[in-house]
């Protein structure tokens, strides 16, 4: 683990860095700059970062290009981020206390920073907004479904909290629109394999593998040929909902992965997947109080443009 950044957060994101190596008998590199140069030159502009003094030591001072080559020192700089789409929609907390944030998050907004979505997702945001530079999710949400989310004020409260998601002791309700299928008969338990390949979009079914998801699907209302849905998953899968839906013959409304890929511009925000976190449950680890936080959205969920 690195020492203390010395350098602030920027746009809500702590700073990066890089370690040159242990001592060696063969040290190629005369210079800090050499170094950066040959470590840092496919990620940054190495030149115009130490040009304008960007790379910083763990002392907080500029590394100059000329500085002697030294082993096992840590380098901090900010990354220039690429311009984003802002995603429409307001973030609404739900719940605040000291150690504990819960947000009722709009669809099309990431969890966490990640690929495109990096000033544009609930971590980055919210970090600016409530000024809590530690905040930290403490489980996820896909980007295109919208509801609720419980995050970390600070990383010391991190692991009580995030040991209950892992030990599956949270309940999770889930609310969707889809096809009303005649016959389908409900409530039913739907189990199975599902997996994720490197590179591909969709999850998959592994037939005949021993099952590692498990949701229970109930119909809640019939809207003509359509119904409400309410999922109760008992694994946390990627796409598990989207995936046992899918299988129950009622793919959710608006889904652009599922039962085929969509031809969706990452700005498109016109077409909000039917899928909503509506309710968390749970026993506070820190306090034992009994918690329940519940999402202000609906469903038909609108675009908010």
């Amino acid at each position: 683990m690195p020492p203390r950044s010395p350098l602030p957060q920027r746009h809500g994101l702590d700073a990066a860095w890089v370690c040159t190596p242990e001592r060696s008998p063969h040290e190629p590199w005369a210079t800090m700059g050499d170094w950066l140069q040959e470590r840092m030159s496919h990620v940054v502009d190495v030149t115009g970062f130490l040009a304008r003094e960007r790379f910083v030591s763990e002392a907080g001072e500029p590394v100059l290009p000329c500085d002697p080559y030294r082993p096992n020192t840590f380098v901090w700089f900010h990354r220039d981020l690429a311009e984003e789409t802002v995603v429409p929609g307001l973030l609404h907390v739900v719940y605040r206390d000291e150690r504990i944030v819960v947000i009722d998050k709009p669809a099309f907004l990431s969890t966490i920073p990640r690929g495109r979505h990096v000033v544009q997702s609930v971590v980055v945001r919210l970090r600016a907004q409530l000024e809590l530079p530690e905040l930290s999710p403490l489980h996820r949400l896909d980007r295109v479904t919208s509801g609720l989310v419980v995050l970390a004020t600070e990383r010391r409260w991190r692991g009580a909290y995030q040991s209950m998601f892992q030990r599956r002791d949270v309940g999770k309700t889930y609310h969707a629109l889809a096809p009303l299928l005649p016959g389908l008969e409900l409530p039913v338990t739907v189990r199975n394999h599902l997996a994720t390949r490197r590179g591909q979009w969709q999850a998959e079914v592994v037939p005949e593998a021993p099952a590692n998801a498990e949701s229970l699907i109930e119909l809640e209302l019939m809207l003509g040929e359509m119904a409400l849905y309410r999922l109760t998953p008992r694994t946390g899968r990627t796409h598990q909902l989207r995936m046992h839906m899918l299988g129950l013959g009622i793919p959710i409304n608006g889904d652009p992965l599922y039962p085929v890929v969509q031809p969706v511009a990452i700005d498109d925000f016109s077409r909000p997947l039917q899928l909503l976190a509506s309710q968390l449950r749970f026993t506070d680890p820190i306090d034992g109080g009994e918690r329940q936080f519940d999402s202000a959205r609906t469903l038909p969920i609108h675009s908010e443009y």
